[in-house]
């Protein structure tokens, strides 16, 4: 729909008996907002049926006029979707342009806003709008998790060096390293849910900023529209200032974004670190990278790059709406039209990420010889080195102070860990015995991480179909 949108300007008009003319062309090019809030049409025409069918029920409407308005923003809604509708710059925003068509068409239009402001409308288009994005968000960031786990499935024994500030740490499963993802994306997934529950408070019936002296029904709209507790209670703001002026939603939603938006940039700094010719433990498939204008031999991980580059992208928006509402006097003021280009392009920038995160994911190879060779280096295993002398009785600091004099030797000599002889172990404590090299068997050392949380063999088999069982 947004491909067949096109905005004519005509001359602007006044709405208001309290003015004599309209703003002037200037004006109303710099205040207007159906460039962008025309993707609230649907919730906008939502809420007025809703509104609509309260005004019957309380006998603002009759039965007929009720009708009348229903099939007439019906029609709308299809003209919209079918992209034959004319949006108008003069009437500012969806909700006049909405409106204002169906005032044309349909007499009783007049009355639909009776005991409604924009200030209350579009609080309410707002938060149905991103209930309906959370809950794709949901569904990406869990398709993005199932990407992660059918990866770690198909590599569940391939083992590579853990790394701390960028050195090789300690050897870790393929697929634990993944998994950490999985957390990381599981506790995004929660507070997203956080943020539907407090997004899912009907705020129509706040008027501008007072309420209505008409004796509206705001429970009857919430329930029409699904505002409701898990126990099927209408769910209304408390305070009618509030619930015109509250953007906590669209921040905590932001918010939360930002954070995914962080961990997806780590994900992809991992991607990028992992296909590079001096790691080469990956290969990402072409569909998902780019070749360079003047390097024939280049292969650049672009979706991976750009997901990095757009986590500032979703930051400078959670930074840009908090810098908004900081010293906004109440209730409602003209600076919130601000909020939704920034909450449109938070959703549709974190949206785009994890759809194509997870092809990329599916279409990634590991280069499991690679990772085997790197992981082989038995100085990864020099913890586990300490903790044979803690198992004879030494204490760690000790342990780690004669392991250390250990590795100072290898370096010396040249030689790797487990090409020292028996006396050079000796030589830094002895509690060294003969059967030392057992230590570097990577296979066993693998299989000996069996606490919870840790990358053993058996653990992260366990985790694989806990995560499967989860999704």
């Amino acid at each position: 729909m947004g491909a067949n949108f096109v905005m004519k300007k005509k001359a602007p008009v006044s709405r208001s008996g309290r003015f004599e003319k309209g703003p002037s062309e200037d004006v109303a090019a710099f205040t207007e907002s159906i460039s962008f809030d025309w993707r609230l049409w649907k919730q906008d025409i939502m809420g007025s049926i809703a509104h609509a069918t309260m005004l019957e029920k309380i006998g603002v409407l009759s039965h007929e006029e009720r009708e009348g308005i229903v099939e007439g923003l019906t029609r709308i809604g299809e003209e919209i979707q079918a992209g034959r509708f004319e949006w108008k710059a003069e009437l500012e925003d969806v909700h006049m342009n909405i409106e204002a068509a169906l005032t044309e068409r349909v007499a009783a239009g007049a009355k639909l806003h009776t005991a409604r402001s924009r200030n209350d409308q579009v609080a309410l288009d707002v938060r149905m709008w991103l209930r309906d994005e959370l809950a794709l968000v949901v569904g990406e960031i869990e398709d993005l998790q199932r990407a992660l786990v059918e990866l770690a499935e198909k590599h569940e024994a391939v083992v590579i060096p853990g790394y701390t500030h960028l050195q090789r740490a300690q050897p870790v499963l393929f697929a634990h390293h993944l998994l950490a993802y999985c957390e990381m994306l599981e506790r995004d997934r929660g507070r997203m849910e956080d943020c539907f529950y407090r997004a899912n408070v009907c705020p129509l019936g706040s008027g501008a900023i007072a309420g209505s002296t008409i004796a509206i029904d705001r429970e009857f709209v919430a329930q029409f529209l699904g505002f409701v507790d898990e126990e099927d209670r209408p769910r209304v703001t408390q305070n009618s200032m509030d619930g015109v002026s509250d953007r906590d939603f669209v921040v905590e939603f932001c918010a939360g974004a930002a954070l995914m938006a962080v961990h997806l940039s780590r994900l992809a700094e991992d991607m990028i670190l992992w296909a590079s010719s001096e790691f080469n433990f990956i290969r990402i498939s072409d569909a998902y990278t780019t070749g360079s204008s003047l390097m024939p031999q280049k292969k650049n991980p672009d979706i991976a790059e750009l997901t990095r580059g757009k986590s500032g992208r979703v930051i400078g928006n959670l930074m840009a709406l908090l810098t908004l509402l900081k010293g906004l006097p109440m209730t409602y003021n003209r600076d919130l039209q601000e909020d939704k280009e920034r909450l449109f392009d938070t959703c549709d920038t974190v949206r785009a990420v994890l759809r194509l995160n997870a092809g990329m994911l599916r279409e990634t190879a590991v280069n499991a010889s690679v990772c085997g060779a790197a992981a082989s280096d038995p100085a990864l295993l020099a913890t586990d080195l300490a903790d044979y002398l803690v198992r004879k009785g030494v204490a760690f600091r000790q342990a780690h102070h004669a392991v250390g004099a250990v590795v100072a030797t290898a370096e010396k000599k040249g030689k790797k860990l487990n090409e020292l002889k028996i006396a050079d172990f000796k030589a830094a404590h002895a509690a060294f015995e003969s059967d030392v090299l057992a230590v570097f068997d990577l296979k066993k050392a693998m299989e000996a991480r069996g606490i919870v949380g840790a990358p053993g063999t058996a653990e992260v088999q366990k985790q694989l179909r806990a995560w499967r069982q989860r999704l």
